[in-house]
């Protein structure tokens, strides 16, 4: 009716005089809707009026009780949440005292952590955007830049003696300290570059930090022969070459540790697999960084890190595809695929790891069968990082620790030399810091 009247043309003052009588009629049919629909009491039994008094004094007992138990939890919640955030911060700024100051010390670290994890991510994502770049991203990850590197010449820290030293059919180097050498130990250190790469200034560096962390021992490095000019053998025989060097100079074996990151960490494992075959003594212990171990790339995280690997992933046009090195040979040889090998009597390896790169298989796998055969292996699986992380050097917090972790690993082998130790005591050595 109202939606009829409303539509017809009418005066401003009849307009008026018709709303209000709609408003009366509306008015008079809510009152009788009302008066309908309302309860006569006086028509209700005493039992049912007993009934719906029960039932809403119930109702209303029940809502006051929902209403007490969720105030109760309330602020039980409250309290525990009070309580549990209390011992944690209590747990994370333990103060100790240190040079008659007191330094949150765990505080500051949890501090630090997030700042190196930020730090990597951002390390992370640059190499990403770098690699995924149309111009320079296939050149990083061919290793056609790598391979044509030319670098500025390397200035030896005024700490340090280098002497160059020719091998065979390669040069060397090796890094001493200028002043009281420790001749305690040598490390031979075999360079990466996937065997088509030669030594660069990084490695150097790399020497230095292996003196370091070594109490100030030698570090020799050879210059090894590389792809596609020289594919294999020539880089096992010039490792060969640089150890048998070393034994000339009256190193003995029990006192050397070989060392290699990517493609030098395959060809030191691939050193050992030859030294074993030809009746040699082995090296005292063996430091892995992202081991290249499966030139046939068939472990899993050559698929399932294939999108998270900022520097390999994403295309098989990269390195670790790349069969310069391997030429006619099956890539199956453990020469080659150290992976495929038999560890049997080996040394004690440490081998570091990042957990997103595509060659995370060829660490796992390599630890595993090693293991099996009764080898001594710390596996260290670096949450996040990416392959040979380690170049970080000490500006890198997670580098910082795996090279910390490589100076125990070489404590670890003084003390083995003079007792024994159970799993449980060598990993309280270490103060369980890797993954």
């Amino acid at each position: 009716m109202a939606e009829n009247i409303v539509k017809q043309n009418l005066s401003p003052q009849a307009a008026g005089e018709t709303n209000r009588e709609i408003k009366k009629e509306y008015t008079k049919e809510i009152v009788k809707e009302f008066e309908k629909d309302q309860i006569n009491e006086n028509d209700l039994t005493k039992e049912s009026a007993g009934e719906i008094e029960n039932d809403r004094m119930k109702k209303s007992a029940n809502e006051n009780e929902n209403d007490h138990m969720k105030e109760n939890a309330k602020e039980n919640e409250n309290d525990h949440k009070k309580e549990s955030a209390k011992e944690i911060e209590n747990n994370h700024t333990k103060v100790y005292a240190a040079n008659g100051k007191e330094i949150e010390i765990e505080k500051e670290e949890k501090k630090e952590e997030r700042k190196s994890s930020m730090f990597a991510a951002f390390v992370r994502d640059m190499i990403a955007r770098m690699t995924a770049d149309r111009l320079i991203g296939p050149k990083i990850q061919n290793g056609e830049i790598r391979k044509n590197l030319v670098e500025p010449p390397w200035k030896c820290p005024a700490c340090f003696h280098q002497t160059q030293i020719d091998l065979p059919r390669c040069r060397a180097q090796l890094l001493s300290l200028a002043q009281n050498p420790n001749l305690n130990r040598v490390v031979l250190q075999l360079h990466g570059g996937g065997y088509i790469g030669a030594m660069r200034n990084k490695y150097r560096s790399f020497a230095g930090l292996y003196n370091e962390i070594g109490g100030g021992i030698n570090v020799f490095t050879p210059d090894y022969r590389v792809a596609p000019q020289d594919p294999y053998p020539a880089a096992l025989e010039d490792a060969v070459d640089a150890w048998n060097w070393l034994l000339k100079s009256g190193c003995v074996p029990e006192k050397i540790v070989v060392a290699g990151d990517s493609a030098g960490g395959g060809l030191a494992l691939g050193l050992c697999l030859y030294l074993k075959d030809h009746g040699m003594a082995l090296p005292e212990g063996l430091i892995l960084m992202s081991p290249w171990t499966d030139l046939t790339a068939s472990g899993e995280s050559y698929e399932t890190n294939f999108t998270k690997d900022p520097l390999f992933g994403n295309t098989k046009e990269s390195m670790i595809y790349n069969r310069d090195y391997v030429g006619d040979e099956d890539p199956r040889n453990p020469y080659i695929s150290p992976l495929f090998g038999s560890y049997e009597g080996f040394p004690p390896m440490l081998i570091q790891v990042g957990s997103i790169e595509m060659l995370l298989s060829d660490s796992v796998s390599l630890a595993k069968k090693a293991k099996e055969a009764g080898v001594k292996v710390r596996l260290s699986i670096y949450e996040g990082m990416f392959h040979v992380f380690q170049m970080g050097e000490l500006m890198l917090q997670e580098s910082k620790k795996a090279w910390e972790e490589a100076g125990k690993f070489l404590r670890v082998l003084d003390l083995r030399r003079k007792q024994t130790f159970t799993m449980q005591e060598e990993e309280d050595l270490y103060g369980n810091e890797a993954e």
